[in-house]
């Protein structure tokens, strides 16, 4: 995905709404800060940042998407 921006006021609207912390994440995914840990230390999730660990809030939600889904397939009693 490519992204341009008018002006750097664009850029830090975008930057703001777009970027999370770790901490963050892992609340959006509903899972501890330890397992997003393991997503990102087994390649199933990238960081835009390492240092702090920083996340794009749009591959957050597809990742969320994917975990909700085998949460239902391998825990149906949850429901």
């Amino acid at each position: 995905m490519e992204y341009t921006f008018g002006s750097t006021e664009e850029l830090l609207e975008f930057l703001s709404e777009e970027l999370l912390s770790a901490s963050e994440a892992a609340e959006l995914l509903e899972i501890s800060k330890v397992r997003l840990g393991q997503l990102v230390k087994n390649g199933k999730l990238t960081a835009a940042k390492e240092q702090p660990k920083m996340f794009l809030k749009s591959m957050l939600l597809d990742k969320k998407d994917e975990l909700e889904s085998l949460r239902k397939k391998f825990r149906p009693y949850d429901e």
